[in-house]
């Protein structure tokens, strides 16, 4: 059984997370553009297994394993978009109902 390597889907995520400076402010990318590039790479992904399957569909010799292999990290990725944009929205309703 081949074992998938989601190390590369989880660092899709990180990879531009900004570094913190000594003032506590981030060095680097905004939380924007860290979301950007994450819906960014999930869409990559999807494209990507998308492709292999219609080839794998048309007769184009792809290989079945690599073809599951794709969805799987298509799908992986997916739901790990999913889990983050839950969070966000559960701490966005969270400051919302503070009182200042």
């Amino acid at each position: 059984m081949n074992s998938i390597n989601l190390s590369g889907i989880s660092n899709a995520y990180v990879q531009d997370i900004p570094a913190l400076d000594n003032t506590g402010e981030a060095a680097g990318a905004s939380f924007a553009s860290v979301l950007s590039n994450a819906v960014h790479t999930v869409d990559q992904l999807h494209n990507a297994a998308a492709d292999q399957v219609s080839n794998l569909l048309q007769g184009g010799g792809a290989d079945l394993n690599n073809v599951m292999i794709a969805v799987e990290k298509a799908d992986v990725s997916f739901q790990l978009m999913m889990q983050v944009r839950n969070k966000i929205v559960s701490a966005y309703q969270d400051i919302e109902k503070m009182q200042f």
